[in-house]
């Protein structure tokens, strides 16, 4: 979750891929910005978060930049988030 607006990780397209195998779980992770504040509070949450569901044992966390987050990655929900919180997308 974003922890200045409330709009899932998923929705943002923050998630570029996620891969699940033997209990380890691999997640590549994009941002808005590199120099994101929020960066490791995100991380920390989906690891948390991850780490809850039956079976998982290690999360991994990859951050890429290629391809680079535009607001064509918003669900169609994070859409609507977003255009209530006033944020164009």
């Amino acid at each position: 979750m974003d922890p200045e607006i409330p709009i899932s990780v998923v929705d943002m397209g923050l998630i570029v891929d996620l891969d699940q195998q033997d209990g380890i779980v691999d997640v590549r992770l994009t941002f808005t910005a590199m120099g994101c504040p929020a960066m490791d509070f995100i991380m920390d949450d989906i690891r948390a978060r991850l780490l809850q569901e039956a079976g998982v044992r290690q999360v991994n966390i990859e951050i890429v930049w290629d391809p680079a987050w535009t607001k064509a990655r918003l669900s169609e929900d994070g859409i609507d988030i977003m255009r209530n919180w006033g944020i164009s997308a």
